[in-house]
C-alpha cells in the first residue's frame, strides 16, 4: 500500500494537471456512482490527507484510496492509456488533460461538507499545513501497551505511516517492533517520522538511509535474512498486527532493544 509521501507527490501531480481546469469529461466507473456527471464543473485542487486522496470539484469532493494496486496517471487528449481500460475507476477530462484513477481501491463522490465522514478520523498528517507533533505524541500515547510498530501505522494516530516507514522508524530509533509504546520516546520518533516522509514527498524512489542506488535505499525494510547494514547480523523478520490485519515486520536483533 503506498506511504503518505508517494500519495501526497500523486496529490501534486494531480494538481498541477487540474486545478483551476474545467471538466468535459466526468465518469466514475464504479456501480454506486456511475450516472454522476460533474461536466462542467471547475476542479479547485486535488489535495492528499494522509493516504487518501480528494478531488474537490465544485461543490464535490472526489474521495479515492489508492490501496494496494491503485494509481493515477495523466495523459494529452487521444493518447493511448498505459493500462487497460477495464481497470479504470475514474476518468476526469479536461481540453488538456485526462486523469485516469486506476484500481482504486476506494472510489466514491460526496458533498465538500461532507469530507469529515471520510478522513475526519485521522490524526494529524504528517505531510499536511496542519502538521501537530504534540497531538501526534498524545494520540501514540494513548495505547501504552501497544507495540509501537502497530501504533505508528494506526492511522488515527499519525496519517501517512505504512509498512515501509512503520520499519524504519524502528529501527533508526532502535526499538523492537514489539516494543510497547510506553518504553519508547515518542518526541524523537515522530520527529522522524515527519522529517523522513518529508525528505521523500518530492521523489518517486523513497530512501531512509540517504541512498537513492538499487538495493541501498532501506536498511531493514525488504531485507529479512540479510546483513544489517550497521553491525552485520543477520535481520529477522515475521508478522505483527491486530484485528486480522498482520504486517509484515523486520528487525536486527542487536541493533534494536
Amino acid at each position: 500500500m503506498p506511504e503518505g509521501d508517494t500519495v501526497y507527490k500523486t496529490a501534486t501531480l494531480q494538481n498541477e494537471a487540474l486545478a483551476g481546469a474545467t471538466l468535459t469529461g466526468f465518469d466514475l466507473r464504479v456501480p454506486k456512482f456511475a450516472t454522476a456527471d460533474l461536466t462542467g464543473e471547475i476542479v479547485h485542487e486535488v489535495v492528499s490527507r494522509g493516504k487518501h486522496l480528494l478531488h474537490r470539484i465544485g461543490a464535490f469532493t472526489l474521495h479515492t484510496h489508492l490501496k494496494m494496486e491503485g494509481a493515477w496517471r495523466t495523459y494529452p487528449p487521444g493518447a493511448p492509456w498505459r493500462r487497460p481500460a477495464y481497470q479504470a475507476r475514474a476518468v476526469l477530462t479536461t481540453a488538456d488533460v485526462v486523469s485516469v484513477g486506476f484500481e482504486l481501491g476506494v472510489t466514491e463522490l460526496i458533498r465538500r461538507e461532507d469530507e469529515h465522514t471520510v478522513v475526519g478520523h485521522l490524526g494529524p498528517d504528517l505531510l499536511g499545513p496542519d502538521w501537530d507533533p504534540a497531538l501526534a505524541v498524545s494520540r501514540l500515547a494513548a495505547t501504552p501497551g501497544e507495540p509501537i510498530f502497530i501504533a505508528a501505522l494506526d492511522q488515527r494516530n499519525l496519517a501517512g505511516i505504512g509498512n515501509v516507514y512503520a520499519n524504519e522508524l524502528c529501527f533508526l530509533r532502535g526499538v523492537l517492533p514489539t516494543r510497547p509504546v510506553s518504553t519508547v520516546e515518542l518526541e524523537p520518533f515522530v520527529d522522524l517520522a515527519e522529517r523522513m516522509l518529508q525528505a521523500n514527498k518530492q521523489r518517486w524512489t523513497r530512501s531512509t538511509t540517504g541512498d537513492l542506488r538499487p538495493g541501498r535505499t532501506s536498511w531493514v525494510y525488504g531485507r529479512r535474512g540479510r546483513p544489517c547494514r550497521r553491525c552485520g547480523t543477520r535481520l529477522l523478520g515475521g508478522e505483527l498486527g491486530r484485528d486480522l490485519q498482520e504486517r509484515t515486520v523486520t528487525w536486527c536483533p542487536r541493533c534494536q532493544t
